[in-house]
């Protein structure tokens, strides 16, 4: 799927330099291939998620994990990013953030063989841990790609090269299920990862030839602590929010995270009021319309990426596709965005952004709901129509939230509104897995044992436990009676019913909030957002 990028403004930080001379359409093509890696990785790693449960035993709140880490490593990151490209230039930051990307990719492919030769560290363990430095690297290339194409283009061709650049992520975004289904298919899911090797190493090789540098004449100072207290109240929240139904809400663990992500967010909000430089300024949230622009990309994530979760294990854990077909199923949303992005930006001109956000909300709701509707043996037509659906109702808010967040920002501070936009929609997508994936635990816990039946009171509780585990990927143990594969498959229907449910909840609940926002200026040189 298409993710929106936002990125600083270097004029946020005083004059720019810009010597990206030369074609620019070349630099636009080496920085196109340094987020291709970026956007290949966003939409393959749903195709590839069975496999990876399946190899190494993941659980659930594992691969919770290997979305949720990925995603906070880089909401936290992405401010600071844009920062670092004007302390020592953008061109530098983004090279390290290919280089970094590609090889942490390398690294994730090899995981099992890291496991063996670090004592105490599991497969997944070092899954996880290679994702989350996936996610800082990919903070670090992403504002700087967009900073160096602003320094490229003069600004009659800008536009120009956006419409560009949006088309590229979009066949990149449309390509990744169908990529990684051949690769998950015909080879392993390691090679999901493997791919970025080549496609970074030639991003490397055109961007240190082609591309100049640009960096602010007035440098920034990097807010660490704002980044250290920021990171360790996401991580316990979201870790707090995966572990519980393991641990239980009351338990004493749980209670204790979630008192340290308190702790930790106020220690944030009080040194942001206090540094003289802060990540995120707090001035900024005293425009209404911000933080309702704000919560409103964070729910609009949540509902997306927490119900999209699971639509791998359906297809291919309950429905019995092949990866390939799996991919070719999710094909209707991703190559929707590459129409409806541009439609988007058309209406809001016409329209203004509330209306049309409003519009797009719904029909993501009824999209969501469809989702909720679908049975086991459902068709491509079934579940393609809410996927071409989803397409046309979340880039409308993609495409708007820039005029809402960015435009009603200070001229000073676009650019890091541009990161606090992009950096609400990473944290909405990680809280929407964790606690998505919270519901529909729960849910198949409260509904197998009565689709089991009778039949329930013979199995041990160990044994229960562990069908449990099962329906929370839709695949059934081998060698189990029919019944009770039927049992586990109609539970993590239910579940999944649920969470499309609680999305569809969601986006009409955004919906409303887009009435109470205001369009902001269009301000020559903000960021650039394009789905």
């Amino acid at each position: 799927m298409a993710h929106a990028k936002a990125v600083d403004a270097p004029s946020s930080h005083g004059p720019v330099k810009t010597g990206t001379g030369g074609n620019p359409w070349l630099v636009l093509l080496a920085v196109s291939l340094g987020v291709i890696m970026v956007m290949l990785d966003g939409t393959v790693v749903g195709i590839a998620n069975p496999s990876i449960q399946a190899d190494l035993k993941a659980s659930l709140s594992d691969l919770q994990w290997v979305t949720s880490g990925y995603l906070l490593a880089l909401a936290v990151f992405l401010i600071t990013a844009g920062k670092l490209g004007d302390l020592f230039g953008h061109k530098r930051v983004f090279l390290i953030g290919v280089a970094g990307f590609a090889i942490s990719s390398v690294g994730i492919g090899l995981s099992a063989e890291l496991a063996d030769i670090i004592p105490g560290l599991s497969p997944v363990g070092a899954l996880i841990a290679l994702r989350v430095l996936q996610g800082l690297f990919g903070a670090l290339l992403q504002p700087a790609a967009l900073a160096l194409l602003r320094g490229a283009f003069p600004g009659e061709k800008l536009n120009q090269a956006m419409g560009a650049w949006g088309a590229i992520i979009g066949l990149s975004s449309a390509a990744g299920p169908i990529v990684g289904g051949l690769l998950v298919e015909n080879a392993s899911w390691e090679t999901v990862f493997f791919i970025n090797a080549p496609v970074g190493l030639a991003a490397l090789v055109l961007g240190t030839i082609l591309i100049k540098d640009n960096r602010a004449q007035t440098l920034a100072r990097i807010d660490w602590l704002g980044v250290l207290l920021l990171s360790g109240a996401m991580f316990s929240l979201v870790w707090t929010i995966i572990k519980a139904p393991e641990w239980g809400w009351g338990d004493s663990t749980t209670l204790t995270f979630a008192a340290l992500f308190a702790v930790l967010i106020g220690g944030f909000i009080f040194w942001q009021s206090r540094a003289s430089q802060p990540l995120v300024p707090l001035s900024l949230f005293k425009n209404a319309s911000i933080s309702i622009g704000t919560v409103l990309m964070m729910m609009v994530a949540f509902a997306m990426f927490g119900a999209m979760f699971f639509l791998g294990f359906f297809f291919q854990g309950v429905h019995g596709l092949s990866p390939l077909e799996a991919g070719l199923r999710m094909l209707p949303m991703s190559a929707g965005m590459i129409v409806a992005s541009p439609l988007a930006g058309m209406a809001i001109g016409r329209l203004g952004p509330k209306i049309t956000m409003a519009t797009g909300l719904l029909i993501t709701a009824f999209s969501m709901f469809l989702m909720s509707q679908l049975s086991i043996d459902a068709s491509f037509i079934e579940s393609g129509i809410p996927f071409l659906l989803l397409a046309f109702g979340m880039s409308p808010v993609f495409v708007g939230a820039t005029e809402i967040i960015v435009g009603n920002a200070p001229i000073n501070l676009t650019g890091v509104a541009g990161g606090v936009q992009q950096s609400a929609m990473q944290v909405g997508g990680a809280l929407g897995t964790a606690i998505l994936g919270a519901v529909m635990a729960g849910e198949i816990s409260d509904k197998l044992p009565g689709y089991l039946g009778p039949a329930a009171q013979a199995i041990p509780p160990a044994q229960l436990t562990g069908l449990e585990k099962a329906a929370a990927f839709g695949t059934v143990p081998p060698g189990v009676p029919q019944q009770i594969g039927d049992a586990v498959h109609n539970a993590f229907m239910d579940g999944m019913h649920v969470a499309f449910l609680v999305s569809t909840g969601i986006a009409v609940l955004t919906a409303v909030l887009t009435l109470f926002v205001k369009a902001g200026r269009k301000t020559e040189g903000a960021p650039v957002h394009v789905g």
